[in-house]
């Protein structure tokens, strides 16, 4: 199978049947309160230039084609729909997923989430968290009204700036934030519980991304900025590409933790004015395992 991504040739779609589908969680998302990571593909077409995934290599569970081929294919696990059926729990708190965005441009020809969510809704775990910033997500609207009644349903979408240029050059595949708002607030209008998470935060008018994020959602408002190896000593960090395209363009300090840590403050100031929470790391994502 094949997917149209709009520029240059079809991207490959490839299957494959996998051993487990449920993780168990470590580091990050452990802290957050999940005990499980759910990740339907390995490999994202959406392609974003700063994805921390790739850098992972091994530890992100891919082969080396993957990672230095990130964004040009994707592999679907055939398998995990069964497999979901079978390891689900009533105690498991989920996240999907970590490792690729779960409604990545290639499921809107694959169509895998409706398969999952089928086994969600038959054997609902305590929590499923959907992790994603693509519109594409309204498409299982139903599925998720419908697994909202048996369960906690949380969707984490991703608004990284209000600027369009800066969309354009950093994940030129991503849909715009006009698209993005109104796919939040069909979600909201739908009952889902929705939560705007500014991640990464790319450079941006601080104010009105936060004000943005504000207006499209009823909930506290999660952060998180480029991961920098120079504020991680261990794990995934923003990729090359993403650190060229800031030299090219002149946003190299949005690269810096102390800048990032006042454009948080910023962000943080405008939410907490409101009567809101904004947090960036464990303690934000920690919302989405409640």
């Amino acid at each position: 199978m094949t997917y149209n991504q709009g520029v240059g040739l079809p991207l490959p779609i490839y299957e494959e049947q996998v051993k487990s589908i449920l993780s168990p969680t470590s580091g990050f998302i452990a802290q957050a309160g999940f005990t499980h990571s759910l990740n339907p593909a390995r490999n994202c077409t959406y392609g974003c230039t700063y994805c921390y995934v790739p850098t992972m290599r091994v530890h992100g569970g891919l082969r080396q084609r993957e990672w230095e081929r990130w964004g040009q294919f994707t592999t679907f696990k055939s398998n995990a729909p069964a497999l979901l059926a079978k390891a689900l729990r009533p105690a498991q708190v989920i996240y999907c997923s970590p490792l690729v965005d779960p409604y990545q441009p290639a499921e809107a020809a694959r169509r895998m989430m409706p398969e999952l969510f089928a086994a969600l809704i038959r054997k609902p775990p305590a929590v499923i968290t959907i992790q994603t910033r693509s519109p594409l997500v309204i498409r299982d609207l139903e599925l998720l009204k419908e697994l909202a009644g048996k369960t906690r349903v949380r969707v984490s979408f991703s608004l990284t700036t209000d600027m369009d240029e800066v969309r354009r050059i950093y994940e030129p595949h991503c849909e715009s934030l006009e698209e993005r708002l109104q796919a939040v607030a069909a979600l909201r209008n739908g009952g889902i519980k929705t939560f705007a998470t500014l991640a990464p935060i790319l450079p941006c008018n601080p104010e009105r991304l936060a004000r943005l994020a504000l207006e499209a959602t009823e909930n506290d408002v999660l952060g998180d900025p480029f991961h920098e190896r120079s504020n991680k000593p261990a794990g995934a960090v923003t990729r090359p590409q993403a650190e060229a395209i800031s030299r090219k363009h002149g946003y190299e300090e949005w690269h810096e933790p102390g800048f990032q840590a006042r454009i948080a403050g910023r962000m943080a100031a405008v939410v907490r004015e409101s009567g809101r929470k904004f947090a960036i790391g464990p303690e934000a994502f920690s919302w989405l395992a409640q």
